[in-house]
């Protein structure tokens, strides 16, 4: 063997050795270790100190070439410091650590909004020298930021400004708290549970009379919706679910609703809609709403044909007449699955042998591996709970890192009890910074329906936003893009799960897991499509409420619920209030829920590219490199079109919903 040839094979050794290294750790720095409210205090009084004496050496810096990257080191410090213990008061099974993070989020809440109106801040961004497009988006998206918080404003109404911004922040923490402590159980005998699965009850815990114990969790909550034979089942479980956060979240979201629309007028606005959407793809609310009400006036007939099958469906099942039957809230999630078994052969439950939790996680992480050209490698790292776990995400073909990805799968007393992805740390390539991103969702132990697979896609769309975001400002990594477009990315995944071509790469990760059959696929696409005007219908309602309570008039929560919902197919169920839960129009999707039906129309866009092959390497990495890897560099509608080469249009969602 020569010198030269030798000398190759060490190189190759060494670099496989280094890929190796590099795979066994995470990219980015550890997950802070909070082991008690203690560590929580500490953490949080540094966090803050030290965000105190980087702000003074940022105003004191001379505004220069230079001052939009300290700008944004500040912004990468933050993210640092805050986000990992605003993000641990959603998962941590210690309630104190919970508890004392959520203190420590009203006190970051406080130096924010305080932030947010530094005057001189604002005039440095205002004239900090840019060298391009990117560093004037920043410095417009930036000045967008200190104008909502009041910056601008004369000194009274900036004072006051500052004490709504830190109200609200107290006032949505709580709500979110109401219902992440709620720990509401229902009790059921054994014969209460007749068509609910085994696997859901049978080592649930038994109170005193020996009846099973169930939260109202999604692994317990949809089965017993979805499956239970017995009405009466169906309907504790539903109201239940729906009273979750009580007549203190609904009094908490009236105050929500009343200084939100004080916090508009501040600015001139006469409503709080039209104020938080001046800086969204739809501009205001007369557009939102016109674009709902296109949708309402395209599902309002499939919506109510869904109800008269229903209703027939019901008939049947209980054997009674027509006229004699009535379906209600609780009726419709059971008798939609049992037509789409009837009719489609399609049983969601059935779908669970084949995708165990772990699997179907590799599975999807697969689908982005084939797509996008990354890979993901499970690392051993102490996280806030033993079953979270993490990743490191690296280039397929190069092998540099790129991002750390945590997960958490399974439900827990005082868990978020829903699905969601945080963003943790922003990418800036400015400073070799990367991304990271946490998933949390709550699945069954025993496996995942085929919706719940979808659900999993959805969270990882947002997941891969963050961590495969290539900026040079951690200020615009990933999901900081127009909030009406932050939900395209992640909708846009949920239709791979239809694609037998998709589903066969289960078998890539796991062996061991039978396939599934092609048939059931065909039959679950079939079923897809019945009730779909319910489904949208219901999107509807949920965005046009959220339009409606932060509108000019200030209505009540409960009986603008009441009004709305009494006016659709199945009406209102007096002494529910669904408001009391809606926990994403008391946060960030407050007068901005009409997003994900508006980013829906951009994601089924931006599928159009993948109609041949949703596996395309080429089409992923150019989706890779423009969509996600831009965040919020370029507006939103500049990396539409520019990934589909031509302006983005609404054809395919209607042709979808007239189908």
């Amino acid at each position: 063997m020569n010198n030269t040839k030798h000398r190759l094979l060490v190189l190759a050794g060494l670099l496989a050795l280094q890929a190796a290294a590099q795979a066994s750790q995470l990219p980015g720095p550890a997950f802070p270790q909070y082991k008690d409210a203690a560590a929580v205090k500490a953490a949080c009084d540094s966090g803050l100190s030290a965000a105190k004496q980087r702000l003074q050496t940022l105003q004191s810096r001379q505004v220069d070439a230079g001052w939009l990257a300290a700008y944004d080191d500040f912004y990468a410090f933050q993210e640092d410091t805050q986000y990992p213990i605003e993000f641990v008061l959603n998962v941590h099974p210690d309630k104190a650590v919970r508890d004392a993070a959520q203190a420590c989020s009203l006190r970051w809440a406080d130096f924010s909004s305080s932030f947010n109106q530094n005057e001189k801040l604002y005039k440095a961004l205002k004239r900090a020298p840019v060298k391009d497009d990117i560093d004037r988006e920043l410095v417009r998206v930036g000045s967008g930021v200190f104008e909502d918080g009041g910056v601008a404003l004369p000194p009274a109404k900036r004072k006051r400004a500052k004490q709504l911004a830190d109200q609200l922040a107290e006032l949505t923490q709580k709500f979110e708290k109401n219902i992440r402590d709620a720990g509401i159980k229902v009790s059921f005998t054994e014969a209460e549970l007749k068509g609910v699965p085994e696997g859901v009850w049978k080592k649930a815990p038994r109170d005193a009379e020996g009846k099973v114990v169930l939260g109202v969790d999604y692994p317990s909550y949809v089965p017993v919706i979805q499956g239970a034979e017995i009405e009466a089942t169906r309907e504790r479980m539903w109201r239940a679910k729906v009273n979750e956060g009580g007549q203190a979240n609904l009094k908490l979201l009236a105050e929500i609703e009343a200084k939100r629309l004080e916090y508009a007028k501040l600015f001139g606005f006469s409503n709080y809609v039209d104020f938080n959407l001046r800086r969204r793809m739809a501009k205001d609310g007369a557009t939102a709403w016109r674009f709902l009400n296109d949708v309402k006036s395209t599902v309002t007939e499939g919506e109510r044909a869904d109800l008269v099958e229903l209703r027939r469906a019901k008939a049947e099942h209980l054997g009674q007449s027509l006229e004699a039957t009535q379906v209600q809230r609780w009726d419709a999630t059971f008798y939609t699955e049992r037509i789409r078994k009837q009719r489609f052969s399609v049983d969601q439950e059935a779908f669970r042998p084949y995708f165990p939790p772990q699997e179907s996680l590799a599975f999807s992480m697969r689908v982005i591996e084939k797509l996008m050209g990354v890979r993901y490698t499970r690392v051993d790292a102490p996280l806030w709970h033993p079953e979270a776990q993490a990743y490191a995400v690296s280039d397929a073909a190069s092998g540099k890192p790129l991002a750390t990805m945590y997960v958490d799968l399974y439900p827990r007393e005082g868990k978020y009890n829903h699905a969601a992805v945080w963003p943790l740390r922003s990418s800036s390539t400015r400073i070799e910074r990367t991304p990271t991103a946490a998933l949390v969702v709550n699945f069954d132990r025993q496996g995942l329906t085929l919706d719940e697979v979808e659900t999993l896609l959805h969270e990882l769309g947002h997941a891969v936003h963050n961590n495969l975001s290539k900026t040079r400002y951690a200020s615009q990594g990933g999901t900081a893009v127009m909030h009406d477009f932050v939900e395209a990315p992640s909708q846009m995944l949920e239709d791979w799960v239809y694609d037998k071509k998709v589903l066969k790469l289960m078998q890539e990760v796991c062996a061991a897991c039978k396939p599934v059959p092609d048939a059931m696929v065909d039959q679950a696409v079939a079923a897809k499509e019945f009730a779909k005007g319910s489904f949208y219908g219901r999107q509807y309602l949920y965005a046009s409420y959220d339009l409606a309570l932060f509108g000019a008039d200030k209505p009540e929560p409960l009986p603008l619920w009441a009004k709305l919902e009494g006016a659709t197919p199945l009406g209102h169920v007096p002494g529910s209030m669904f408001p009391a839960g809606f926990a994403h129009i008391a946060g960030g999707y407050g007068a901005g829920y009409y997003g994900y039906l508006w980013s829906l129309v951009l994601a089924m866009d931006l599928r159009t590219a993948f109609k041949d092959d949703k596996l395309s390497p080429v089409t992923g990495q150019r989706y890779r490199d423009i969509v996600l890897g831009n965040g919020g560099q370029k507006p939103a509608p500049e990396l539409v079109r520019e990934f589909l080469g031509r302006e983005s249009n609404s054809k395919a969602f209607f042709d979808y919903l007239r189908k």
